[in-house]
């Protein structure tokens, strides 16, 4: 059966519900609710059987692509395997059924749960202090630049200006510019990382930090990190780090030990919350010796056998999150963390980067890689020469592989890349899914040199075949009308 939507499905007469019947008398609902906001008619909602909506639901559920269902290279995304015992563990009633206005003698096994995330956190990155509360990490990252600007306000002067690397993520200047800053880019050589030079012919007495991504957009770790911590410590300016690389890092190194101020990790892709739909997320953010002061209010903190929020810190940027941050998450992180432990860790570190690599060498010689330098968990290829020679575009190898099963990579990022195709295949895929996309980039490959047409015209197996994004951006229209 085609699908339909369930106002097509419709039909008068037709109910899946059984309601009690109502125990007010209808003369008495305009006392209890005002007429202005009774409804002058019934609403228009679908009419239709139990089964039917069940059969509807489960229908769109098969077609909707998903981690549980397929392999989601999404590079920079980390879209790895959520484990279920997360979801058990965050299902457990006591952290499920209680809320954030309970006193904090009933909530005791919460408030452990998130003092000791934070303590792994913290020993994970070689940080001193953490934050649970943002909700995302470019929330994270907005919390990050907010300490920077307070610590410099504290000092007298809060700057003017953040670098930011040609290679990096969006939300970067973003943030950068939301917290009054403005934004300066900084160029990347030909491996992919800082160009130091660039660097420092930008670095003076206006720069008040930098925000860097390790390894890179790119998946290449900045083997020059600890020249550039002392050259921005030097003109008194802050290294951030953005945590979405994260997975690549884990027991292997730490940004502590890189002379990093404040990071930023995304637990919903590091450590397998789960990840897209819209959220939740969680961003917290880990900070040295000298911003501890600025975290975000209240802080969980351990006092004897007790752990108690405390709000008494008054160079604090206050709250950045109602109550204290998407606990649901932090609880399934935890779980995660404790599941493996310091040696599990690593190993996820060491299998994301050897899956990266292996992919790599079964398609590297089919596309382009404009930067030198070797990546780590994730890599960045170029589709140039295909819509040079064949005019076909990265987006319709991307809309191909839809027929061949799997899901696209990220496409046209970075900027710096042109054509782009960022993979990123995780720790938790085997080699035989590898295999099976690579050969299907191969044969998708070979379609543009023999029958490109098939190619441009892709998806052909799907429900809904090639939109026509530029109409549909311009012509929104969500709604329903019969």
């Amino acid at each position: 059966m085609a699908s339909k939507l369930i106002f097509e499905l419709s039909r008068p007469g037709r109910k899946g519900y059984s309601l009690p019947k109502i125990d007010v008398p209808e003369k008495h609902i305009e006392d209890l609710i005002p007429l202005k906001f009774l409804r002058s008619s019934p609403p228009s909602l679908p009419e239709i059987s139990e089964n039917e909506v069940v059969r509807h639901y489960i229908r769109l559920s098969t077609l909707n692509y998903h981690v549980d269902k397929g392999f989601y290279p999404l590079g920079s995304c980390t879209m790895k395997y959520n484990p279920k015992v997360n979801e058990v563990t965050a299902s457990f009633p006591g952290f499920r059924d209680i809320h954030p206005h309970m006193d904090d003698e009933l909530v005791q096994g919460a408030l452990q749960i998130m003092y000791e995330l934070g303590e792994m956190l913290k020993e994970i990155t070689g940080m001193k202090g953490v934050s649970l509360q943002p909700a995302a990490g470019a929330h994270g990252e907005l919390t990050g630049i907010l300490m920077i600007r307070a610590y410099h306000e504290k000092l007298g002067n809060p700057r003017k200006k953040i670098l930011v690397p040609d290679s990096a993520h969006g939300t970067n200047p973003a943030s950068v510019t939301i917290s009054g800053y403005t934004a300066v880019s900084v160029k990347s050589n030909e491996y992919g990382t800082i160009d130091i030079d660039d660097l420092k012919s930008k670095l003076d007495e206006d720069v008040a930090g930098i925000m860097i991504t390790n390894p890179n957009t790119l998946g290449i770790f900045e083997k020059d990190i600890l020249q550039i911590e002392k050259l921005i410590h030097e003109v008194g300016a802050l290294m951030y780090m953005d945590g979405a690389n994260l997975n690549a890092l884990v027991g292997i190194t730490k940004p502590g030990d890189m002379g990093f101020d404040v990071v930023h990790l995304n637990l919903h892709k590091t450590f397998s919350t789960p990840h897209g739909g819209g959220g939740p997320g969680s961003g917290p953010v880990v900070v040295s010796e000298k911003l501890i002061p600025f975290l975000p209010i209240p802080r969980v903190e351990k006092k004897e056998d007790k752990f108690i929020l405390n709000y008494d810190y008054p160079d604090s940027i206050g709250k950045i999150h109602t109550f204290f941050g998407n606990f649901g998450m932090m609880v399934r992180a935890y779980t995660y963390i404790r599941m493996l432990g310091s040696k599990g860790l690593k190993e996820v570190s060491e299998s994301a980067i050897i899956n990266a690599n292996y992919l790599l060498s079964r398609i590297k010689d089919y596309f382009d890689r404009p930067y030198l330098g070797k990546p780590l968990h994730e890599f960045v290829v170029s589709g140039s020469r295909y819509k040079l020679e064949y005019n076909v575009r990265t987006l319709d190898i991307a809309k191909r592989l839809l027929d061949y099963g799997f899901h696209a990579p990220t496409i046209y990022f970075p900027l710096i890349v042109s054509e782009a195709l960022m993979i990123e295949p995780t720790e938790t895929e085997t080699k035989e899914t590898l295999d099976a996309f690579a050969d299907a980039l191969i044969k998708i490959v070979e379609e543009i040199k023999t029958n490109p047409d098939i190619v441009r015209s892709a998806p052909h197996t799907t429900p809904v075949k090639r939109l026509d994004d530029a109409y549909a951006s311009k012509n929104i229209n969500v709604c329903f009308k019969e």
